[in-house]
């Protein structure tokens, strides 16, 4: 009875071993692919550059959403598109947990004063998805803002004003084409001026 304890005892430690060994190989494997973005985009997903998105600490269905569209051709990148088509559903699901599991961290960018009013006076289209401050999204599938790169968040409201370029969000290409091209840095400024 005791020597059948002990080998049931054994044998659920070695499943237990076995289990581990797997979810450790599986975690190695999303760390080598998290890797590769972090290459651009920084350490743990936190840009060091203006043209550059921080991506750690952004939504899972976000972020997944995203690259499938790059994959899939739905959504306009230079890059991305490219990248992306060598990768599985699974390998997409697994970065885009990975980085929405890391904390969002602002990149605080400093304007004069003049831009920052200009910016959140033309704002409050952005407001009703992206929240006042660009740090609470109304859901899941939007993404925050606060402290990322303006240069980077100018540059996207272009492509949504460009009707020859791929953007599948219609409701960010109607609103953006509602801004002025004026307005459009002062209010990519003044959200990459918020902390939260």
């Amino acid at each position: 009875m005791k020597q059948r304890t002990l080998l049931a005892a054994i044998g659920l430690i070695a499943a237990g071993a076995i289990q581990a060994a797997g979810t450790h190989a599986a975690d190695a494997k999303t760390e080598s692919l998290a890797n590769t973005c972090n290459a651009c985009h920084g350490m743990n997903g936190v840009s060091v550059g203006p043209n550059m998105p921080s991506i750690g600490g952004l939504s899972e269905s976000y972020l997944y959403a995203v690259m499938q569209q790059w994959k899939n051709g739905e959504r306009y990148s230079a890059t991305m598109g490219r990248h992306f088509k060598g990768y599985s559903d699974q390998e997409l699901d697994a970065i885009a947990k990975y980085f929405s599991q890391l904390p969002w961290v602002p990149v605080v960018q400093n304007a004069d004063a003049k831009t920052l009013a200009r910016g959140k006076e033309a704002s409050e289209r952005c407001e009703t998805c992206h929240g006042a401050t660009g740090g609470a999204p109304d859901d899941a599938d939007t993404p925050r803002i606060n402290g990322q790169w303006a240069e980077y968040m100018h540059l996207e409201m272009l492509k949504y004003r460009t009707d020859t370029v791929k953007m599948p969000h219609r409701k960010m290409r109607g609103n953006t084409k509602k801004l002025d091209e004026a307005d459009l840095e002062p209010v990519a400024r003044h959200y990459a001026a918020q902390p939260k």
